[in-house]
C-alpha cells in the first residue's frame, strides 16, 4: 500500500477515488511513565517516554487506516493526514486519515 501525504503519486496515474480512510488510536498514560517523565519536566530534556508512546499511537493508526483502505480495494491513500486531541485526561488521540485511490496498472 502506497501512502502519500500529497494529492498525487509520483510516475502513477490515479484512475479512480474510491473515499475517505481514517484509522485512530487512543493511548493513556501509565504511573511509570508519568514518573520519569516528571523528573524530565523539573531537569528539561526530552519526554522519550511520551515520544515513543505518540510514535507507537501513529503506527496503530496508520496501519487500521491502511486496512480500511485495503478492505475498500485500494492502492494507495493520498492526502495523508495526522490529528492528535486529548481525549479526557491522560490519554491522547492519534487519528490518520487520507483518500483510498486506486493507481493505473
Amino acid at each position: 500500500m502506497l501512502l502519500s501525504t500529497t494529492d498525487a503519486v509520483a510516475g502513477k496515474e490515479i484512475v479512480e477515488t474510491i473515499g475517505l480512510v481514517k484509522g485512530n488510536s487512543v493511548q493513556s498514560r501509565n504511573i511509570g511513565r508519568d514518573m520519569v517523565a516528571g523528573l524530565r519536566h523539573i531537569v528539561g530534556g526530552e519526554m522519550k517516554e511520551y515520544a515513543e508512546m505518540l510514535v507507537r499511537s501513529r503506527e496503530i493508526a496508520t496501519g487500521a487506516m491502511e486496512e480500511e483502505a485495503k478492505k475498500l480495494g485500494a492502492d494507495a491513500v493520498v492526502g495523508v493526514r495526522f490529528s492528535t486531541s486529548s481525549v479526557m485526561e491522560g490519554t491522547s488521540e492519534v487519528l490518520a486519515y487520507g483518500t483510498a485511490v486506486k493507481l493505473k496498472k
